[in-house]
């Protein structure tokens, strides 16, 4: 699993491990690392000191895991050839592979049950996470609070090349990409590029797929994409999510509230 600069990583840890103990790097030895323990026990429950960062471990292993961050050593998946920075992480992803954590709809495995149970959101259709401004609804907490954003006009990320600025951080490097023309994500059937990994997903699923694994519970109707699946229960719950902000109006599609605004208020988006 491990290059030939293992040996030279565990002699990085066995220094940081000398320090801790209060030891020149001349002079460490096993016995030494295993006094660092009787020494200060009952002093401080974290014992293992990083030299790097000065974060304390309360177990040798944490801490020589650790201190592969520092290095840069890398846990490699045997079977995609991924990299984690940790054993454990590399343990969850391998989740994904056994298909521990498979959908029974799609297909699609996850690397924890948790995963698993947000996942299924996007085929119930269910949205647990509330705008209490706008009463927009997410599946996710991490994308109600991105959403947040808007409302509060917190935009941290900003472009060094025409300072626009914008809510999330994945927003800005996809709009570096504009700058750059950069294209990384290729279909791997008919060769189009996208500046996006989620376009070219939908461009997979649309174009050379025949699945429709999202499926409407109220009366079983299938989509192709989440999006298509939200518009469209939108019509049974009635939810008219998109407010004007000159009027009372609300609309069940965003492309029904920008007509609104052109027609109605003369504004264009």
């Amino acid at each position: 699993m491990f290059c030939t600069t293992e040996k030279f990583i565990q002699e990085d840890i066995n220094v940081i491990l000398s320090v801790c103990a209060g030891n020149s790097i001349d002079s460490k030895t096993d016995t030494d690392i295993g006094d660092v323990t009787n020494h200060h026990r009952g002093v401080n429950p974290r014992l293992y000191l990083c030299s790097v960062c000065d974060k304390r471990f309360k177990r040798k292993e944490n801490l020589t895991s650790h201190v592969r961050r520092h290095t840069g050593e890398k846990y490699s998946c045997t079977q995609c050839e991924k990299q984690f920075s940790s054993q454990s992480a590399l343990s969850w992803h391998k989740n994904i592979h056994t298909s521990k954590y498979e959908c029974a709809e799609c297909g699609k495995c996850h690397q924890s049950s948790n995963d698993l149970a947000r996942h299924r959101r996007s085929h119930s259709g269910e949205k647990p996470f509330e705008c209490t401004v706008c009463n927009k609804q997410f599946t996710k907490s991490s994308y109600l609070v991105q959403h947040s954003r808007i409302h509060s006009g917190e935009k941290p990320y900003k472009c060094y090349v025409c300072e626009k600025a914008f809510s999330q951080s994945g927003d800005l490097n996809n709009h570096l990409r504009v700058h750059t023309g950069d294209k990384p994500y290729q279909c791997t059937v008919c060769d189009r590029c996208f500046t996006r990994s989620s376009d070219l997903q939908l461009h997979n699923r649309c174009v050379h797929s025949d699945k429709r694994p999202y499926q409407c519970h109220y009366c079983g109707a299938q989509f192709k994409i989440n999006r298509e699946l939200q518009c469209h229960i939108r019509i049974h719950t009635g939810a008219k999510p998109y407010s004007c902000g000159h009027c009372s109006e609300h609309f069940m599609r965003l492309c029904e509230l920008k007509r609104h605004l052109l027609r109605s208020h003369n504004e264009s988006t």
